[in-house]
Formats: C-alpha cells, structure tokens, sequence
C-alpha cells in the first residue's frame, strides 16, 4: 500500500508496504480563487469615503434585536472617548460595510466592527471591540483571547441563533 502526502517543500514522499501496493493519486486542489467580475464592485474602494474623515471603527449591529441594541447602549456607555461609530446591519450603509468585509449584505447574524483595514465578525468582535471601551473591559478581552476561537464562536452562535426567542425584537431599527 502506498501513501501519497501532498509536497512538502516541493519534495513528494512516498510510504511504500510490501503488503499492497496502490497506484499513487494525483493530488488536485478542491478550490480556487478566481478574481471578481469586472462588473462587481470593488466594496473597500467603495466605501473608503467611510473612512475618510473620521478613521474610528464601526459597528454593525443588528438594529431590531433587544440584545444588540442594549449591547450598543452598554458599549455607548462604556466609551467615554467615543471611538466607536454605530449602524444598523440593515441600513445601506450597513449592507455596504457588510459587503466590504465578505458578507452577504442581508446577513444579521453577527455584530461586525469595521475598521479601515479589517473586519472582525463574531466573538473576535466581540473582543475587539471591549478592547476599545474604558477600563476594565479591554484587559478582559485580553484575558477572553486564551478561550479557544472554536469555544468562543460556539457560545456566540448559540446566543446570536437564540436572540430573539430569548430577548425580543422591536419593530424598527434603534440605536
């Protein structure tokens, strides 16, 4: 039996037994990225103007959830300096930002913080974003970066999936 491991450092070794012996297979990429269309917005260059004048952060909530609007308020509340901006995910301006960092633009299932040059979804969010807010929220991002990604996303999910069955939902966008 032999056993092909894709190159490595582009040497191919191979493992043989005396037992069985199988024809090597060749080793083929499952995907590639291909540029966009020509026709397809190019969504940094667009919405770079949001980053203009004012170079803070922005964060996408969702703006008919009771939780990310209380978690809005208690961010505002927390952030003396004001060095985060705020939109809805549903606004235009949000499903632009949404598609500036590879989303779908009628996706609200995560608060997102967009920065100049990266986009944070997710717990990673989350994390970046205590790391803005006054003491002592940013030592506790610190301290919350050892959870393993993998842990933190999967407590995120399960309450992101669960939000409004547990919290509610208003009628229209308010931050």
């Amino acid at each position: 039996m032999a056993l092909q491991l894709p190159p490595l450092a582009a040497s191919v070794r191979r493992f043989n037994s005396s037992v069985c012996s199988l024809p090597a297979r060749k080793v083929s990429t499952f995907a590639s990225l291909s540029p966009p269309p020509s026709n397809t917005p190019n969504w940094v260059e667009a919405t770079s103007t949001f980053f203009d004048q004012d170079k803070r952060p922005i964060m996408l909530f969702d703006g008919v959830c009771n939780l990310c609007n209380g978690g809005v308020k208690f961010v505002r509340d927390n952030d003396r300096n004001k060095t985060i901006r705020y939109e809805p995910l549903q606004s235009e301006a949000g499903k632009m930002l949404l598609r500036r960092s590879g989303r779908a633009p009628d996706d609200i299932s995560s608060v997102v913080l967009v920065e100049k040059d990266r986009s944070y979804i997710k717990s990673e969010a989350v994390l970046k974003i205590m790391e803005y807010i006054d003491l002592p929220f940013p030592q506790l991002a610190i301290l919350l970066q050892f959870v393993p990604l993998l842990i933190r996303d999967f407590v995120y999910d399960n309450v992101a999936n669960n939000r409004y069955l547990i919290f509610g939902r208003s009628e229209s966008c308010e931050i």
